[in-house]
């Protein structure tokens, strides 16, 4: 871990000088976190770098109803912008299937009014009462007596609180894995670089979200259109970072050309978001002595279809429950923070490695193949989706896609 010379304010008036725990990051896995274990009695300090929980937005805005229904989250209309009956995937050739939401994936079902769903989450952890700061950045950890300390900048002015445990919980670009000792790189192979417009003043279809599928549209990746409403969607792209060779390949770009060969998705731009998300396995170990990672900073985002939101509850769930037990035993090594991985890996390790396993064999598919799957597939009945009967249908009319999916299994 970091050290550093004592510069900060001698007595704080804004922090106390120590937490039972302290989660770095306000989004949907750190107020998880930072509620459960303070609705268990613990003194939780909730930060969040940005100057408002959940904006700039930085997320394709769909999650599954079953997940939310699973986690006995309800919804409400301040945070629904839509509610969609399924997806279509789009091949290269214009051909699509149409999936109803409970097949789709863990992130068709809703469309969020995402801001205000982390402020949801975010309330309810000061309802249980963690302390939450906006605009204060963890800069550092240190070890020091089996407590680490934290580092905070908050409107210019450093401090430092003590704590026997640090959540992480800082997305994507994750520092506190790093400072914690946890191998948190990711090959270039695990990332898609995304960009995304919210376009306002065009038609689309509110009932369904759309995902267009190719080598040329979004190579290793898709386009996504999440509609809000008959006249606005988040319409945005991934692409395998591995893949991005050269200016034709970059999202903003290809994102431009599909828009111009799909006028009617065309309208006035009134966001732009670009960012990258991990398609990678789950972080193991999400753990070390002090500290837990969780959500988009453990990795656990679904590397088939870039979904989060649920996994990062769970997680955070997980940790805040872990974080408990931890302070009533008073043990917070990695032995005793080893009931964290006992606690979310029953209900998503099998899922997130499944995928990877799957995403690892779309992005080997050619477009001919992509082609050839849909059109197998348009006419069939999703109700009785495994595996044996896909490749059935699928070898029924091209059984050489079927033998060279093989090859990958």
């Amino acid at each position: 871990m970091s050290s550093w010379s004592h510069n900060c304010q001698e007595v704080s008036l804004v922090f106390k000088e120590k937490y039972d725990v302290v989660v770095i990051g306000a989004g949907p896995a750190g107020s998880s976190a930072a509620y459960e274990a303070a609705k268990r009695g613990l003194k939780v300090l909730l930060i969040e770098k940005r100057a408002e929980v959940g904006s700039p937005i930085r997320c394709a805005e769909g999650v599954g109803k079953e997940g939310l229904e699973d986690l006995g989250i309800k919804p409400k209309s301040e945070w629904i912008a839509n509610e969609v009956k399924g997806a279509r995937i789009h091949a290269p050739s214009g051909d699509y299937i149409t999936l109803e939401a409970s097949m789709a994936g863990s992130e068709v079902g809703y469309v969020l009014h995402r801001d205000k769903f982390d402020q949801y989450l975010a309330k309810m952890a000061v309802d249980a009462g963690s302390e939450l700061y906006t605009r204060a950045m963890a800069i550092g950890l240190k070890r020091e007596d089996s407590e680490i300390v934290v580092r905070i900048r908050h409107f210019g002015n450093l401090y430092e609180v003590r704590t026997p445990i640090v959540i992480g919980a800082d997305g994507f670009e994750s520092l506190v894995g790093e400072w914690a000792g946890i191998r948190t790189r990711l090959d270039p192979k695990d990332i898609n670089v995304t960009f995304e417009y919210r376009i306002t003043g065009a038609k689309f279809d509110p009932d369904y979200t759309e995902f267009y599928i190719g080598n040329e549209v979004a190579p290793g990746g898709y386009v996504w259109i999440f509609p809000k409403s008959e006249k606005e969607a988040n319409v945005g792209i991934g692409v395998l970072l591995s893949r991005v060779d050269s200016e034709k390949k970059r999202p903003k770009y290809l994102l431009d050309k599909f828009l111009k060969e799909h006028p009617k998705y065309r309208g006035k731009v009134i966001a732009v978001i670009s960012g990258a998300v991990s398609v990678s396995r789950p972080l193991e170990p999400s753990y070390t002595d002090n500290v837990m990672l969780v959500g988009d900073a453990a990795r656990m985002i679904d590397p088939l279809t870039g979904g989060g939101i649920i996994h990062a509850i769970i997680s955070g769930r997980a940790a805040g429950e872990t974080a408990a037990k931890a302070i009533e035993k008073g043990d917070y090594s990695k032995r005793s923070l080893k009931e964290y991985e006992a606690r979310w890996k029953p209900r998503i390790y099998e899922k997130l490695l499944r995928n990877y396993l799957a995403k690892e064999i779309f992005v080997k598919v050619s477009d001919d193949v992509f082609n050839k799957i849909v059109d197998a597939l348009k006419d069939y009945d999703f109700s009785r989706i495994n595996t044996y009967e896909l490749l059935k249908a699928i070898g029924e009319k091209y059984p050489e896609v079927v033998e060279e999916l093989s090859q990958y299994l």
